[in-house]
């Protein structure tokens, strides 16, 4: 514990002295640098010996707040998430220092440096708070970090929306929580979590529901994801790898908590849990698929993530509350398992459409092509990344799928409700990985091959070192746990058992062995004969280079770059079937002559969920707040008349 400790001092640190630094060239990024790979180092090496061998640590301190105490809990499920944390933060910080040396002269790199260092401190703070006061602190704090590194480019009128909007969402959801804390500790001696007694009835129902929801903004499923694909592609892009691989798995780390308190669990709630997971899976899936920019497009890919993530939880519960507990524990196996992997992956998608931001100016798909000549090891690290976001052997995003899948056969084996539950979640992730495979094909073939469509794409180049490290390193990871899945099942059950009960955990680690070892030794497999082709080509050319020539133009005597496939072209059958869904906007040219002029050709999925639902409830808001508009009339004698009858009437309700 006392790493872990060391690790937050050295964050606040690193918080504090970029903003002491500010003027001297080059300082404050150091500092912050050096704070938050040190401390990425000191969390590990604090979480690691917890997670392998299953033995909490707890630490407390006085601390003189109302109902607060400074208590401090590791248990295999916060150390669980805390390996991805440091993992991101640490790989992160070395990327932002390449990644924003772009902006020397341009932008002040203290605050974002002490931002990234205060979000990684808030992280941890919610990861091990054991009490609702020091909880919230770190999920406030967690949230003004964010909002201050989303709007890095405030200059630009996308950034500030996309801030302000988070912004909403973030203080909806503290609202929520604060009421689920409120009924949780009714009756209790103090806020500790540990002093909380489990609800029953329609009060745990409750609790639940503002769960779901407050925690449920944070991780950005469908309806509550407006804020996410607007804030991803703000931020710089090793941030948007922390907010997305980390960051929002804050949600789910919450609701797993909540869960487990409320024990045990009507079916109803895994019902509820597996209908949003399946309409985020196929939604985030569907708008990826429909997305013009690089971040956009990994943005949703979260989304549908997250709709995993969730699918097997509900999927879990409603094993659970049926009886069936081996197959609850492959489901929250998967879940866990998933949330580790899609931080590492998502990771290194989002370091590269940085690498791509950084090198060509723009992350626009219509603006790029022909990247993989001008930075080949970016592209091939894009691709890694994007085969595990498709979920494909050998690498990780096949393993957590892969339990879920395994849990949803079962299941079909079971009485009931089971079986249909199981049905569902195995037909949403073959549905979603279909879209998520015609998303990042999308996204990789128009950005990286072909030819480059713009100038800018044309002089794209390499990213430096201190970006490129990171990304190869997350790359070896997603490969190493995928190709050594089994080796994780001991970690994995321990944070299995930490969050939802030693029984599930023990179920959940023997009931996966077995998969994992076929998983491990057809990766493997798959490895080697990649190896003995790539051998065998090697020796049919003895050393001769290959040929190459130009495309075929089916006779056109002088193709260009505009002939090839764009990104909307690419997407509209696809986009086309789903147009009641998605409510594209398409431009479509008009050819009336032999020798027609210059035309375009574009399609642009509308923001469905903000434009019809919650920018009409915000109107609808903001007309009932102005008839109160009279309160307001500027007088501080009367405002202070409104305090002063607040007090007596707190005080007479109290008494």
């Amino acid at each position: 514990m006392s790493l872990l400790l060391l690790a937050l001092a050295l964050l606040l640190c690193g918080a504090l002295l970029p903003l002491c630094l500010r003027g001297r060239p080059g300082a404050p990024a150091r500092a912050g640098t050096y704070a938050a790979a040190a401390a990425a180092l000191a969390g590990l090496s604090g979480a690691l010996p917890v997670l392998l061998s299953g033995e909490p640590a707890t630490v407390s301190f006085p601390w003189s707040v109302p109902l607060g105490s400074f208590s401090l809990v590791l248990d295999p499920l916060a150390a669980f998430f805390l390996v991805p944390l440091f993992l991101l933060t640490g790989l992160g910080a070395v990327y932002g220092a390449g990644y924003l040396k772009a902006y020397e002269g341009r932008k002040d790199p203290a605050l974002p440096w002490a931002a990234f260092n205060l979000l990684t401190a808030a992280m941890l703070l919610v990861f091990t708070a054991s009490n609702a006061v020091l909880f919230l602190l770190g999920w406030e704090l967690m949230a003004a970090a964010s909002f201050l590194l989303v709007l890095f480019e405030h200059e630009k009128e996308q950034a500030r929306k996309a801030g302000f909007i988070y912004l909403a969402a973030g203080g909806a959801g503290a609202l929520l929580l604060m009421a689920m804390f409120a009924l949780l500790g009714a009756g209790a001696p103090s806020m500790d979590f540990s002093s909380f007694s489990p609800p029953a009835g329609g009060t745990a129902s409750a609790v639940f529901l503002l769960a779901l929801a407050g925690f449920g903004l944070k991780a950005g499923f469908i309806p509550l994801h407006v804020w996410l694909p607007e804030a991803h592609p703000a931020a710089p892009s090793h941030v948007s790898a922390v907010m997305s691989g980390v960051m929002i798995k804050t949600g789910v780390y919450g609701l797993i908590r909540v869960l487990a308190f409320l024990r045990p669990w009507p079916e109803w709630w895994g019902w509820l849990l597996l209908g949003l997971g399946l309409v985020s899976c196929l939604g985030g899936a569907l708008f990826a698929l429909a997305q013009h920019e690089l971040k956009r497009v990994l943005a949703y890919s979260s989304i549908e993530n997250v709709g995993i993530i969730l699918l097997a939880l509900g999927l879990g519960v409603v094993a659970a509350a049926c009886g069936a507990d081996r197959l609850a524990s492959l489901a929250f196996a998967g879940a866990l398992l998933h949330v580790f992997n899609h931080a590492l992956f998502k990771g290194l998608l989002f370091m590269g459409a940085g690498a791509v931001l950084h090198a060509a100016g723009t992350g626009e798909l219509e603006a790029l092509g022909g990247l993989s000549k001008r930075m080949p090891a970016a592209a091939a690290l894009f691709l890694a990344g994007s085969a595990a976001a498709c979920a494909l052997p050998p690498l990780n995003g096949f393993a957590g799928e892969f339990l879920v899948y395994i849990g949803a056969f079962r299941a079909l084996n079971a009485p009931g409700p089971v079986a249909i539950a199981g049905a569902a979640a195995g037909l949403t992730l073959a549905t979603a990985g279909a879209l998520a495979a015609a998303a990042f094909a999308r996204a990789y073939g128009v950005a990286f091959l072909g030819e480059p469509r713009t100038e800018r794409a044309a002089g794209a180049h390499a990213p430096g070192g201190l970006m490129a490290g990171p990304m190869w390193i997350l790359a070896v990871l997603c490969l190493g746990s995928g190709l050594l899945a089994p080796l994780l099942l001991g970690p994995l059950a321990f944070a299995v058992g930490s969050g939802f009960g030693p029984y599930y955990g023990f179920l959940g680690g023997l009931e996966a062995m077995a998969p994992f070892l076929y998983v491990s030794a057809g990766g493997f497999a798959l490895l080697g004969i990649v190896a003995i082709a790539a051998a065998k080509r090697r020796a049919f050319l003895g050393g001769r280079e290959p040929a190459v020539a130009g495309t075929w133009d089916c006779g056109y005597a002088a193709p260009s770059a505009r002939m090839q496939y764009g990104a909307s072209s690419f997407a509209q059958p696809l986009t086309d079937f789903f147009q009641p869904l998605l409510r594209k906007i398409g431009r479509y040219p008009v050819i009336s002559e032999y020798f027609p002029a210059k035309a375009s050709f574009s399609l642009e999925a509308q923001a469905v969920f903000y434009n019809s639902v919650y920018m009409p409830a915000a109107a609808r808001l903001r007309d009932l707040a102005f008839r109160f508009s009279w309160l307001q009339h500027g007088r501080l004698q009367i405002y202070i008349l409104y305090i002063v009858v607040t007090l007596i009437g707190l005080l007479l309700w109290k008494l």
